[in-house]
């Protein structure tokens, strides 16, 4: 014959020696349970190595438990309670879900594993946050108002912005650039009228320079856009043709 009462106290001592704090008898007004027998609490917590303290833990759960007098042939009296942040619907989800775990470990002490059960459904529920009820936000707005910090764009600040950035940009190019081309004197581009009076303009290409440097050496910068205007080009003409008048009478 099993002595249930004698198994029923083995159980008891070796969760106060393994849970320690975390267990202790209840009285049981405080059980929730139709039972004037003996009543235990264990408080359960999620499995996460980051909260360091109890002030940092989402949830908290109490396990209640009642042996029967048939126990473990018969399972205990269960009641769950939270203790921070737990909806009742999610309680009676975790209530059900343990009842059915006593009704398939009926024959043996199972205190220890419906409590490891529930810790690892408060883990896996609640360390994503999603169902954690925030009791400290309760009076806050729902929809917080952004507000937004610094000036406002304007075309003339945007346009004072890319100077000083382009300015800056050069200044970063002329850093790569060597020292010889930043300190070479530039050559004065000639006008349309000047290269012409010039008499580049009979030249068929650039001269050879005798020690062989290259022939973009010798070129100077053309720009036919200043002060090519039709009166000049009149002029140019009167003048080509005064040359070429010249150059005919002295054969």
């Amino acid at each position: 014959m099993t002595d249930y009462v004698q198994e029923q106290e083995m159980e008891i001592e070796a969760l106060e020696a393994i849970l320690m704090d975390e267990f202790r008898e209840i009285d049981s007004s405080e059980s929730g349970l139709t039972t004037s027998n003996r009543c235990f609490q264990i408080v359960l917590s999620p499995q996460d190595d980051n909260f360091d303290e109890s002030s940092q833990v989402p949830v908290q759960l109490a396990l209640i438990f009642s042996h029967t007098e048939k126990y473990p042939d018969e399972p205990p009296l269960l009641n769950v309670k939270s203790i921070k942040g737990i909806r009742p619907d999610d309680l009676a989800l975790l209530k059900e879900k343990l009842q059915n775990e006593a009704e398939e470990n009926l024959g043996m002490a199972m205190i220890y594993t419906l409590a490891t059960s529930a810790k690892e459904w408060l883990t896996e529920k609640f360390c994503g946050g999603d169902d954690v009820e925030e009791s400290e936000e309760t009076g806050k707005t729902e929809d917080e108002v952004i507000v937004p910090h610094g000036e406002a764009v304007t075309v003339e600040s945007f346009l004072a912005w890319r100077e000083r950035f382009e300015a800056e940009l050069a200044l970063e190019r002329a850093k790569l650039m060597p020292e010889s081309a930043l300190t070479a004197p530039k050559e004065k581009k000639l006008t349309g009228r000047q290269w012409f009076e010039s008499g580049r303009h009979t030249l068929k290409g650039a001269a050879v320079v005798a020690d062989g440097s290259e022939e973009d050496e010798d070129e100077e910068d053309i720009d036919f856009d200043e002060d090519f205007e039709d009166d000049d080009e009149e002029d140019m003409l009167e003048h080509y043709l005064a040359e070429k008048t010249a150059g005919g009478s002295t054969k």
